[in-house]
């Protein structure tokens, strides 16, 4: 008994600081740089004119990341006008073989409206404690930086956008843009898991 106890002790101390890893809600986040697909550097501080900026992590092989572009381009299309701005993240899955680096992909849907980046090194996705594809984190610009308000998932069902009945990233969305804070700031995200190298 004493040593399931133990186990079930040790079990619980890993999850807690799995779970911890990355920012938590309210946190500022640190200024990082990765490249786009014409290989030019983007800094977190390039979005400084935006009043929200909604981080996505994705890759161009998870089907649930294919799934969610149409919802993403509308969503970045639909808050364009309200100082809202989106940034894809490239990174890689664990159906990918051979554990290449992710690569900016210049002909995605998403590019045309937003900067699609490439974290080779998978750094920012450690950074931001993203563990799934696709995975949003909703950044409010302050005066002295960016602090994470919102992560996780974009709504409540993957598979049929017909038939989602909360739009999680949305609700956050016009949360931040009335002054209010985010109800529940934090959502299990749905997708393919980001392979660490």
């Amino acid at each position: 008994m004493k040593k399931y106890f133990t186990f079930l002790l040790a079990l619980a101390l890993c999850s807690a600081s799995y779970a911890q890893t990355g920012y938590r809600i309210g946190a500022k986040v640190e200024n990082f740089t990765l490249k786009n697909a014409q290989n030019q550097a983007v800094e977190l501080s390039s979005f400084n004119d935006a009043k929200v900026l909604v981080v996505v992590f994705t890759s161009v092989t998870c089907p649930y990341s294919r799934l969610y572009e149409g919802r993403l381009q509308s969503l970045a299309q639909t808050y364009a006008g309200k100082g809202v701005r989106f940034a894809y993240v490239s990174t890689t899955i664990g159906l990918e073989e051979g554990g290449e680096a992710p690569k900016a992909q210049p002909d995605r849907p998403s590019s045309q409206t937003a900067p699609y980046l490439t974290d080779e090194s998978q750094q920012l996705s450690k950074q931001f404690g993203a563990t799934k594809a696709p995975e949003v984190f909703v950044l409010q610009n302050a005066s002295d930086g960016f602090y994470l308000r919102y992560k996780g998932a974009i709504d409540d069902n993957p598979q049929a956008e017909s038939y989602v009945k909360e739009r999680y990233l949305a609700s956050a969305l016009d949360a931040l843009l009335a002054g209010r804070s985010v109800a529940t700031a934090e959502r299990r995200a749905t997708g393919c898991l980001i392979k660490r190298f």
